[in-house]
């Protein structure tokens, strides 16, 4: 069996990452009516970000001239300061 291209590591790194996320905001989200008004802001901005990403991810399928290590790179980014926007939601929700 041949070793993985680098953009089919990146792919499947991707799709860990955006599943894992997507796992997270899913848990947010049924607690999000729990949310004081403050953090309800956070969380539509959070929203925000997420409907990004799910925007970026359907472009970056759609434009093959872009290298697969810039769109992993922009991905890696958004993913992890979403996930860490929801880690601080969910101690200030935890917290209150």
């Amino acid at each position: 069996m041949s070793k993985p291209t680098i953009k089919e590591t990146l792919k499947s790194e991707t799709s860990e990452l955006v599943d894992r996320l997507r796992k997270e905001r899913d848990e947010m989200k049924l607690q999000s009516h729990l949310l004081k008004a403050e953090l309800k802001d956070e969380w539509q901005d959070i929203e925000g970000k997420w409907e990004k990403l799910e925007r970026r991810l359907a472009e970056a399928r759609h434009e093959a001239h872009e290298s697969a290590e810039e769109i992993g790179a922009a991905i890696h980014l958004v993913v992890e300061e979403i996930s860490n926007a929801y880690q601080r939601l969910r101690n200030r929700t935890n917290s209150n």
